[in-house]
């Protein structure tokens, strides 16, 4: 027979907000009488913390609330288990005080996730034009070298309005101007030279070749890049490198066969200008090893864009002359020369070529090498893509072929560099 023992426990508290009349309650204004509880003996056994056998189980609660006014009716008693919970009617200021914690981790995470998504927005932005910069700049310097034969000229008009917009920048702090010593300019004299011998190697073979192809030839930048590397700076590539070179090669030469504008001059101004932008490289790192004179890309590259301009202004007139006279324009506008719309195209290339090189450097100060190389590698992709469609160049399917492989050797390369070699044990 199941025997029944009576413990004193106050009602429940309810989960509403209290009223001004609990209030007052929970302040010792009243009484509440006390309400009888039956509790199974085999109930309170079963529980971790049974009673000696013999004894009945009567719990004990803490002291609660009192309410006044008279007792409710037997009919409305309930069995009612205690719930471990205290008092939720009279702790407000601590469950206010617990759901405001809670929601700050929710808040933090929230503000987390869309600066998250600013930046990646932000990031692929900046992607953007970094192609559409490329690709305008591809084409108005092919429509001006195509009519007008001088690209030593052209790459001076460049190197110039790039050096009036860093002027204007340094002039208006729109960014810092750098504080340079000596030995700093000594050593970007050498990065000066490079990168002018390269740009200009650039735009000789883009005056004698397509534009897609002048870019398939400078896929080979990595063989050169690690060429050098191991010639310089003691690098030696990875067997994993090497292997990405293969396709590099071979795809190169492919499309070099299958070549509608081939010719020689092209070629070898393409080739030159790999292996000067990637001596460029090597020196930068070879060059300024030391912390206190490191400075940030962009302001590198300013500097470099002054010092080309007045490193490549005497050596233009030298080889050119000075072919933005008034009397050299009236002569060639006799001659059929559109000289308005070369003007206009001259400075909108110059334009894109020195934002896509900042926007470059942008992008290289929010991602890692390995990334800005991919990107890199899709760029050319773009540009070869969108130069076909623009000029309308015949590519044959061996053609495209050779450039796909080449291309997808710099993809593979861009992502085996980053392969450490294992380690020698002894």
């Amino acid at each position: 027979m199941q025997s029944t023992a009576f413990a004193l426990s106050p009602p429940l508290p309810s989960l509403r907000s209290p009223s001004l009349r609990s209030r007052r309650r929970c302040l010792g204004f009243g009484f509440d009488p006390v309400r009888l509880s039956a509790v199974a003996i085999s109930r309170d056994l079963s529980s971790p913390d049974d009673a000696p056998s013999g004894l009945p189980a009567v719990r004990s609660f803490p002291p609660r609330c009192w309410s006044s006014g008279p007792p409710p009716p037997l009919s409305s008693w309930r069995l009612r288990p205690w719930s471990g919970v205290r008092g939720f009617g009279c702790d407000r200021e601590k469950s206010r005080f617990e759901v405001r914690a809670t929601s700050v981790p929710e808040a933090a995470g929230d503000r987390e996730k869309s600066g998250s998504m600013a930046k990646t927005l932000e990031l692929g932005l900046l992607f953007g034009l970094w192609y559409l910069f490329n690709i305008y700049f591809n084409i108005y310097n092919k429509q001006v070298l195509k009519v007008y034969h001088y690209p030593a000229t052209i790459t001076m008009i460049q190197f110039a309005v790039g050096s009036v917009l860093v002027l204007f920048m340094w002039t208006f702090n729109l960014y810092k101007r750098p504080n340079l010593s000596r030995s700093q300019l000594m050593a970007i004299v050498p990065l000066a030279v490079v990168h002018t011998l390269g740009n200009l190697f650039t735009n000789m073979s883009l005056g004698k070749v397509a534009v897609s192809f002048t870019h398939t030839i400078k896929a080979m930048e990595p063989f050169f890049s690690v060429i050098l590397s191991a010639m310089f700076l003691g690098e030696m590539p990875t067997p994993w490198v090497v292997g990405s070179l293969l396709p590099i090669v071979g795809g190169v030469a492919l499309a070099s066969m299958t070549e509608a504008s081939f010719n020689w001059a092209g070629f070898w101004s393409a080739m030159a200008s790999n292996l000067t932008n990637q001596s460029r490289n090597v020196l930068s790192k070879k060059v300024m090893v030391k912390k206190e004179e490191s400075m940030d890309n962009i302001t590198l590259f300013s500097i470099i864009t002054i010092m080309s301009f007045i490193l490549l202004f005497p050596a233009t007139c030298y080889m050119e002359g000075f072919k933005f006279t008034p009397g050299y324009f009236e002569l060639a506008a006799k001659s059929g020369l559109n000289v308005k719309q070369v003007l206009v195209r001259s400075l909108l290339a110059a334009l894109s070529f020195h934002a896509y090189q900042q926007v470059s450097y942008m992008i290289l100060q929010r991602v890692s090498p390995v990334t800005h190389s991919v990107g890199n590698c899709v760029k050319r992709v773009v540009v070869i893509v969108s130069s076909v469609l623009f000029f309308r160049t015949p590519v044959s399917p061996i053609n495209s072929i050779g450039t796909g492989i080449a291309l997808a050797g710099v993809f593979l390369y861009s992502r085996v560099k980053r392969i450490k070699p294992k380690p020698k044990t002894a």
